[in-house]
């Protein structure tokens, strides 16, 4: 259980989607994983095998399989994007005990996702946590450089005038957290089994652990008080 006391300073809370709002149980990654796979096999006329072998290849060499796809194969990022976020989001249950908690937590929320916009709405809507969230900053927000790269954080950060030293970050890989503990935001990672999810995660840039974060934001938010206004936020108010 993360330190409450620790969070009495952060006016922006900043949100990975996928395996950090909803459980990584739902296994919608592994839907996502083999439509990726599909559009290989098919852009390239390659066997299930092959388009394995390439898949992982990219996403070892580049980052991401997608910005090895329009590296090497001038691939239409929003073409892909759509054709592999076509899955079922029955999984994603809604959670009224996420709900109630961001409606209480103060501040700023903010999704920083290395998927698409579109995507990230719909798990929203399947949450029942659609409209809570001051931006979505999406792999294309991002110019498709994904997370861990620095530039996609510091990206986001200029994007909303976020302060990095009074902003926290929740994940559910240690990894994306480094970055964001270099800029000095308070680190939290929502822990998984997966096996993805374990490089890096006993590194200091880890400040917090948590299981299930709908109930750690629930009796999280008992414990802070409303942030103060900011100036903008109350420009905006008067106007």
């Amino acid at each position: 259980m993360a330190d409450q006391g620790a969070f009495a300073h952060i006016e922006d809370w900043i949100f990975d989607l996928d395996n950090t709002l909803y459980p990584a149980s739902c296994r919608l990654f592994d839907q996502v994983d083999k439509r990726i796979g599909s559009y290989i096999s098919t852009l390239l006329s390659l066997d299930e095998i092959e388009a394995r072998k390439i898949q992982k290849q990219y996403f070892r060499d580049y980052g991401t399989t997608l910005r090895g796809l329009m590296t090497r194969h001038d691939v239409d990022p929003h073409d892909f994007l759509h054709y592999v976020h076509a899955i079922d989001r029955s999984p994603v249950a809604t959670n009224p005990v996420l709900c109630t908690a961001l409606d209480a937590l103060p501040g700023r929320k903010f999704i920083f996702t290395n998927g698409s916009v579109a995507h990230a709405e719909a798990v929203l809507e399947r949450l029942g946590i659609g409209g809570r969230f001051a931006d979505i900053f999406d792999i294309v927000a991002a110019e498709f450089e994904p997370k861990p790269q620095e530039a996609p954080y510091r990206r986001m950060v200029e994007r909303n005038r976020i302060t990095a030293k009074r902003a926290a970050m929740i994940d559910d890989l240690p990894v994306n957290l480094v970055p964001a503990a270099a800029l000095g935001m308070t680190t939290v990672l929502v822990r998984t089994d997966s096996q993805w999810a374990q490089e890096a995660a006993d590194g200091e840039h880890v400040h917090h652990v948590i299981d299930d974060l709908a109930d750690w934001l629930a009796t999280l938010v008992a414990t802070l008080k409303p942030a103060p206004a900011r100036p903008t936020d109350q420009r905006q108010t008067e106007t």
